[in-house]
């Protein structure tokens, strides 16, 4: 699975957990939980998600280092088995 892919269905996952955010407006960057007011409930919907969709397992002691975008693609594309 390519990096874009990846970026794609983080984005979708994100537009399932909060609706009414413009993902598309987030940068590499960004720390995506302040930009979108996302609350730990929240990010641990977007990790189940994500696993599910992703067919991986992110685990709990790595949720503490998934603070941007760009981090989170990477990890996820890592991964799926995409460096």
């Amino acid at each position: 699975m390519k990096k874009e892919e990846v970026e794609q269905i983080v984005f979708s996952s994100l537009r399932q957990i909060a609706p009414d955010t413009e993902t598309m407006e987030l940068s590499p960057s960004d720390h995506f939980r302040d930009t979108l007011g996302l609350d730990s409930f929240d990010f641990l919907q977007l990790m189940v998600l994500l696993d599910e969709k992703l067919k991986i397992n992110i685990p709990e002691k790595d949720y503490g280092e998934i603070t941007t975008l760009g981090f989170l693609v990477d990890y996820l594309a890592k991964k799926v088995g995409d460096e």
